[in-house]
């Protein structure tokens, strides 16, 4: 087991403070381009290919980058990757809102994209080697700066926008976080080490990872609610809107789903470290997706609030997979292979959701069709979702698959 910070309460909260900036960082880069995407494309003159690319480009980063996260991670250290993912986003974010040319806009925003994918593998292996025995709290924590800033940049990115007379200013600004969060890690590449091999001679590479049952488990659940959740934050205001709400209410309700999350995300990890709890707790949220989804199909113009809280928190099954990641290994090491491999296979079964949901809608004229599907959709992510709370730690998996693989 990973000891906690060797530096005692002094680095300890130095760890925190940084944990806190570096989740900070997660969604801003991605999550600021939807509200100014409009101004954007007449700015640039973006076609609609490239549009499309821009758009999808959160998600191919996730997948590409995150795969490669723990090799690079396992070779450089885990700090000085984060140091370096935090750079890459700083000059990605600052760069794509000095630029006029729509190949350089996309080239910057997968650098600035690159290392919020990184920093989104690199985080559960933080947290079990600075924190192993208190993977909820700290889960906790960094979800709820995670979640704050998700909403802070979809709330405000438009009225900065409009303060200072330009959409650059907007996604700009978002770029303080990575600056702000640049400090501590740098002070923590110091603790860089490399990590001891497995003591059962199991591999943490992706194809060894790709034999066991959890990570397969594990990926299935994180894509499954990976695709609910950007359907829900990329259709949902149009939802509302063609349900009878004013684009302002429609705004307002998004803002209530995303906004949930705050609180919720504090919680549910706390509550996640309890085995006993995790299957009904996953039960419980994608109950409230399903109640929520429901509702949409029966009574749209109707307590919109009340599915917007619902879905809200339905969406919050995140918390739980990521404080999952945590406790599904025994090292740091396999936590951080166990986290790209979950979120790099998971978010590319996820990719094709929000463009396949706008198809559906586009051909059958309405969001009947599209809310059944996401309804349907929840069967995999909870059948998936149970397998990997009742699954035993990664490496255990991976030693069994080393030694039937040496039987054979």
């Amino acid at each position: 087991m990973t000891s906690p910070d060797p530096d005692g309460s002094r680095g300890g909260a130095l760890v925190v403070v940084g944990i806190v900036l570096l989740a900070s960082n997660m969604r801003p880069a991605a999550v600021s381009i939807g509200p100014v995407l409009a101004d954007i494309v007449a700015d640039l003159r973006l076609t609609g290919v490239e549009a499309g690319l821009l758009t999808s480009l959160p998600v191919l980063s996730f997948a590409l980058f995150g795969a490669l996260t723990p090799r690079v991670a396992q070779r450089v250290g885990p700090h000085r990757l984060t140091v370096l993912a935090l750079v890459i986003a700083l000059a990605g974010m600052v760069g794509r809102s000095l630029v006029g040319e729509p190949w350089l806009f996309l080239l910057l925003s997968l650098f600035a994209l690159a290392g919020m994918a990184t920093v989104n593998v690199l985080m559960p292996s933080l947290v079990k080697r600075h924190f192993p025995q208190q993977i909820g709290l700290l889960t906790a924590v960094y979800t709820t700066a995670m979640a704050t800033s998700l909403t802070a940049a979809s709330a405000f990115t438009v009225p900065i926008a409009q303060a200072t007379g330009s959409w650059r200013f907007g996604i700009a600004a978002w770029a303080v976080f990575a600056l702000l969060a640049i400090g501590p890690w740098l002070a923590l590449t110091a603790h860089d080490r490399p990590d001891a091999a497995p003591a059962s001679g199991a591999s943490f590479r992706f194809g060894q990872l790709a034999r066991t049952r959890l990570a397969w488990a594990m990926a299935v659940f994180f894509g499954m609610q990976s695709l609910q959740a950007y359907v829900v934050f990329g259709w949902f205001a149009s939802l509302f809107s063609d349900a009878g709400y004013s684009a302002t209410d429609a705004g307002l309700l998004l803002g209530v789903i995303t906004g949930i999350g705050i609180p919720l995300s504090f919680v549910i990890p706390t509550l996640s470290t309890r085995s006993g709890a995790q299957v009904p707790l996953l039960v419980a949220l994608t109950g409230c997706y399903l109640v929520g989804y429901v509702g949409l199909l029966v009574a749209p113009a109707r307590v919109g609030w009340l599915w917007a809280v619902l879905v809200g928190i339905g969406t919050c099954t995140f918390p739980l997979i990521l404080t999952l990641i945590g406790l599904r290994a025994t090292t740091a090491a396999g936590t951080a292979a166990l986290s790209g491999f979950t979120q790099s296979v998971g978010y590319l079964i996820s990719a094709t959701g929000p463009f396949a949901i706008g198809l559906l809608h586009d051909l059958t004229d309405g969001w009947t069709v599209p809310v059944l599907v996401l309804i349907g959709l929840l069967a995999p992510l909870i059948v998936s979702g149970i397998i990997a709370c009742r699954s035993g730690p990664i490496e255990d998996e991976l030693a069994g698959a080393t030694s039937r693989a040496a039987a054979d």
